[in-house]
């Protein structure tokens, strides 16, 4: 396989052989929700939480004698059928959203997503996407100048989120400039996952050579 190289003008400067091991592979469904609900359950934060009859203030005490009032019988104001009182069957914050995720399964989901927007001609190779200042106005050029790429015309101007940038390394400069971008998104290469690609419809990876050689090791663990 064989994908188009660009540099931040848009222009087109060199090829890259790209393995068929990571961009690929045929689409495995089943794989790529298992892994993407996993991560999202894995982000839920167990903060939803109510009190019980044991939890809320009130008196312990019984409200009337058991017989001889013609009312029903009541052994704390704190009932969860009383007002004020305890919630029934409410949400806790004991409850574990966490779900295991092997590596490998998380690799192969991951090459999975990477060959199925790489078919869909939705990856971007950019030889650099570094900035010597920290300026919105160069990131924004930038954007422009790759919108012209034939299948990326959304790249610039965009409402939502569109883009994921990937860097082969930590690029504090490129981060900064692309904050106020608000749809788009700049990580690591080396934290990109599957729901990283799927959330958004373009993926920008930078430095080819190297952060396929990231990807490759990825492979071989």
């Amino acid at each position: 396989m064989e994908a188009k190289v660009y540099n931040k003008q848009g222009k087109e400067s060199g090829k890259i052989e790209l393995p068929k091991e990571i961009f690929g592979l045929s689409w495995n469904a089943d794989l790529v929700h298992q892994v993407f609900t996993s991560l999202n359950s894995n982000k839920r934060a167990n903060t939803a939480k109510v009190k019980d009859r044991s939890e809320v203030s009130g008196t312990g005490k019984k409200p009337w004698r058991q017989k001889g009032t013609g009312r029903a019988r009541h052994g704390s104001k704190r009932s969860p059928i009383w007002v004020k009182g305890g919630i029934a069957h409410g949400p806790t914050n004991e409850r574990n959203y966490e779900k295991k995720i092997n590596k490998k399964m998380a690799a192969k989901a991951l090459f999975t997503a990477l060959s199925e927007k790489m078919k869909n001609g939705q990856i971007l190779f950019v030889e650099d996407f570094s900035f010597a200042d920290i300026k919105t106005k160069d990131a924004s050029s930038a954007l422009k100048a790759l919108s012209k790429v034939d299948g990326f015309e959304r790249l610039a101007g965009a409402k939502k989120k569109v883009a994921h940038i990937a860097t082969d390394k930590k690029e504090d400069n490129t981060v900064k400039s692309f904050k106020n971008i608000s749809y788009v998104e700049v990580g690591e290469l080396r934290n990109l996952n599957v729901a990283d690609v799927l959330n958004r419809r373009y993926l920008i990876i930078t430095n080819p050579k190297e952060s396929i050689s990231m990807l490759s090791a990825k492979l071989s663990k």
